[in-house]
């Protein structure tokens, strides 16, 4: 009887041995992933404070005071209260980030991360195909609101968001995703072109809204090859449909409201708003 279990102990803590190393290896693997994140952070707490530097830049080239109806305005109701505040707080949230990564993987770790940005490393994870859907709803949201919104018709820019943005993630396929991607890509360097090159405002001078006709056209095109590329698929085209619906019916409801019942002015109001203001008042 001694013997079994003289012979069952070495097992025993054989399997205690075993479970410290794994608990060892555990820990050793989860510090080495909160170093790289905590290095990572210092990359991304360093491009969101010059984020909320450039809004704080911005917000300070409003009027601070001004004067309407004769009535001298106190810089209490600015309108650059909010964006400074909002800019002010990413900055402080940037900032923050970066001293807690310092303070945690060292000051040579900023080394590494400046090392690895200009590395080829840096270059291939660029490449890996799992950052095209980051590529792509960023181009989408900043061509909205630096190409699209404030140059052309409202309605026309949130149609044209919408349909783009919901059409490549609803539908839920890498590769027509990219597809779709380039496709919009194509379609911002065209319009691009058309500002730059001076046609738009040669046009503006023989017809009414020529950037809108432009962005309408490429809606239509866009529509086209979404449809085209998922033909013969019902789940994709059942898909398709629902992001065309949603797409075109959410800013015409909500826009309206805000537009005749709110009596809030669009940002550009082209060719549909005159439309609507034709329906609505006549």
């Amino acid at each position: 009887m001694k013997t079994g279990r003289h012979r069952l102990m070495p097992a025993k803590n054989n399997t205690l041995v075993g479970e410290n190393i794994y608990g060892i290896i555990k820990d050793n693997a989860v510090m080495m992933d909160k170093n790289k994140l905590r290095t990572a952070d210092i990359f991304s707490g360093g491009l969101i404070f010059f984020i909320g530097t450039y809004i704080v830049s911005q917000a300070l080239q409003m009027p601070m005071k001004d004067s309407w109806g004769g009535v001298q305005n106190v810089w209490y109701v600015s309108p650059a209260i909010f964006p400074l505040f909002i800019g002010a707080m990413i900055m402080l949230l940037g900032g923050l980030l970066v001293r807690t990564a310092v303070k945690e993987v060292g000051i040579i770790a900023v080394k590494k991360v400046g090392t690895y940005l200009v590395s080829s490393d840096f270059l291939e994870f660029l490449k890996q195909a799992n950052n095209i859907r980051f590529y792509a709803i960023v181009t989408a949201l900043l061509s909205f609101v630096f190409i699209w919104v404030s140059r052309t018709d409202f309605f026309l820019a949130a149609i044209l968001f919408l349909i783009v943005s919901i059409s490549m993630f609803h539908l839920d396929d890498s590769r027509l995703l990219v597809k779709l991607f380039f496709v919009y890509l194509a379609g911002i360097l065209t319009f691009i072109l058309f500002l730059v090159s001076g046609l738009n405002a040669f046009l503006s001078d023989h017809t009414a809204y020529p950037g809108d006709w432009l962005t309408l056209v490429f809606i239509l095109l866009f529509a086209g090859y979404a449809l085209g590329v998922c033909r013969g698929n019902s789940p994709l085209m059942k898909k398709l449909r629902t992001s065309f619906i949603v797409a075109f019916l959410s800013p015409i409801l909500i826009g309206m409201i805000f537009k005749y019942l709110l009596l809030v002015p669009m940002p550009f109001e082209g060719m549909v708003v005159e439309l609507m203001d034709f329906i609505w008042y006549y």
